[in-house]
């Protein structure tokens, strides 16, 4: 359903202006990436490192960062492009090369990997030209503005949303951002943090989203459901009308934000989807939390948030607000840890931490903001700490397996001469699904046990393996063997997926041996690392 934009959100910009204006006197000198500091889902599927390891490059125009992007060696050369100056139209084009897929009208990261893009120096804005993320993976976003990108009207860019991202995109960390508009759709403006069309594993933290219509969407449809497991924290979310966010389908975590203004309504879920909401503080707003403007229900799970002075629309055919009794009406199990802050300090914590030019700093756990380096500490009791546990068998919606931490290191599975085999398969799936980085292709075997293995041509030191399932699988396989596949011998036995350690082994192959299961197992992902 489209949308105007509301008055309020039209006559809270000239405020704005004059906000931003101080802002940028006051900005930081400099900022370097932080890439130890990902936190939530992003931590998942193998984490996210961004282009860490890599060169580090300096850019400060589009021109230049398409350049960075199309002289690597490959597609997936980890490289760290330093944003500083003012990106627009006008300094960005085309670049073409083996590495890349450019386009003049947006910062295009599309069929790439290993990625990062931070501010540093007086600042990085992105003029009324989005970042597109396509086909890709492994990308770091952050300590940048990106502002006033349009739809319709003139100059156009990224369909007009501020960071968009579809199309099989994985492991994206976008952090410490300002993502502003000034409207809604009549005025140009879209979405500012829009992902849709098989978008998983993605963290947006400490960053703003002020003035616009949309603050964001999972999901471009009632069908477009397999978009999944994104974690919103520390954020401020002001002056936005609604879409905080819109979620489809999919499981998200939403903790330690704060809302102000929300001129229509907030946290959408519907068409199934899945929210866990803990510890956020909404104030002067409409219909926070709910399922609206469809009749296709979404779900939530509340605890520890705080309403100040919020309205609630009565229910209808395509409205069903959470409030003003806000319950739970499912439960969502998180896979990492993390730490909560109390609710009732979370606009003065968000307010010293969140945006660019802050210095990244983040909470400490106990609502005192704190540099990155400097690591958390122990929880104040007031802030109702979490650290969740793996999910059980039944939370089939949430991704599997759940590792206890994400694993460092190479994946040595996704070596250019790696390979795949086993004993048998069933009809539909592949040996190489296990090794393609891709959550949604599987293997099983012809029946409820069998082997998978990884190969090399040449000898690789091996000593820890993940073994991750496939979504709806999760609890299937029960005991099984690690095998040095060149020799037959016996690494390791146990049961459950996950992460196996064992004595490190140099081998031309490992294999998995699935020797009993609850039902037919599917394993998405074997991956293979060194230490």
């Amino acid at each position: 359903m489209k949308r105007p934009v509301t008055r309020r959100l039209l006559a809270a910009l000239a405020t704005t202006a004059a906000v931003a204006a101080i802002g940028v006197a006051l900005q930081a000198p400099q900022a370097s990436a932080a890439t130890g500091g990902v936190t939530g889902f992003a931590t998942q599927n193998g984490g996210t490192t961004g282009g860490a390891g890599g060169a580090t490059v300096q850019a400060s125009t589009g021109t230049a960062i398409h350049t960075a992007l199309c002289t690597r060696a490959s597609t997936s050369t980890p490289i760290i492009i330093q944003v500083s100056g003012t990106i627009n139209h006008g300094n960005t084009t085309k670049v073409s090369g083996s590495s890349c897929n450019t386009a003049a009208d947006v910062i295009e990261l599309k069929g790439i990997s290993n990625v990062t893009i931070i501010g540093v120096g007086g600042g990085a804005i992105f003029d009324q030209l989005g970042i597109h993320i396509r086909d890709s993976s492994n990308i770091i976003i952050q300590n940048v503005t990106v502002r006033n990108v349009k739809k319709s009207g003139s100059p156009l860019s990224n369909g007009g949303d501020a960071i968009g991202m579809e199309s099989t995109v994985r492991n994206v960390w976008v952090d410490h951002v300002n993502l502003e508009a000034s409207g809604g759709e009549a005025q140009g403006f879209d979405g500012l943090f829009d992902m849709k069309n098989d978008v998983q594993y993605v963290t947006l933290s400490y960053s703003t989203l002020s003035n616009s219509g949309r603050g964001g969407l999972i999901g471009s449809s009632e069908t477009d459901t397999g978009n999944s497991f994104i974690t919103f924290h520390h954020n401020l979310y002001q002056n936005i009308d609604s879409r905080t966010p819109l979620l489809r389908g999919g499981i998200a975590h939403i903790y330690n934000n704060s809302y102000v203004s929300l001129n229509e309504s907030g946290i959408n879920s519907r068409a199934g989807a899945r929210a866990k909401v803990d510890n956020n503080y909404f104030k002067n707003s409409k219909d926070v939390l709910g399922t609206f403007y469809t009749s296709e229900a979404g779900y939530w799970q509340v605890s520890g948030n705080i309403f100040d002075n919020v309205t609630w629309s009565s229910p209808g055919t395509d409205t069903n607000p959470a409030g003003p009794n806000v319950q739970s009406n499912t439960t969502v199990s998180i896979p990492y840890s993390y730490t909560l802050d109390a609710a009732s300090c979370v606009p003065s914590v968000v307010a010293a931490t969140a945006g660019a030019n802050k210095g990244l700093q983040v909470s400490n756990g106990s609502c005192t903001p704190v540099s990155p380096s400097a690591g958390p500490s122990s929880p104040a009791p007031s802030a109702s700490p979490s650290r969740s546990t793996a999910p059980s068998p039944s939370a089939s919606s949430v991704p599997s397996p759940q590792p206890s931490s994400s694993p460092s290191g190479t994946n040595l599975s996704l070596a250019s001469d790696a390979g795949a085999d086993g004993s048998s398969k069933a009809s539909g799936t592949s040996y190489g699904n296990v090794k393609d980085g891709n959550l949604s292709t599987f293997w099983s075997p012809s029946g409820v046990t069998g082997d998978i293995s990884v190969k090399w041509s040449s000898a690789k030191s091996v000593s820890r393996i993940v073994i991750r399932e496939a979504s709806g699988s999760t609890g299937a396989i029960g005991s099984w063997q690690v095998l040095n596949g060149a020799t037959g011998a016996v690494l390791k036995s146990g049961s459950g997926a996950g992460t196996i350690t064992f004595t490190a082994t140099s081998t031309t192959k490992v294999t998995f041996r699935i020797t009993s299961s609850s039902a037919a197992p599917k394993v998405a992902e074997f991956e293979t690392y060194a230490s």
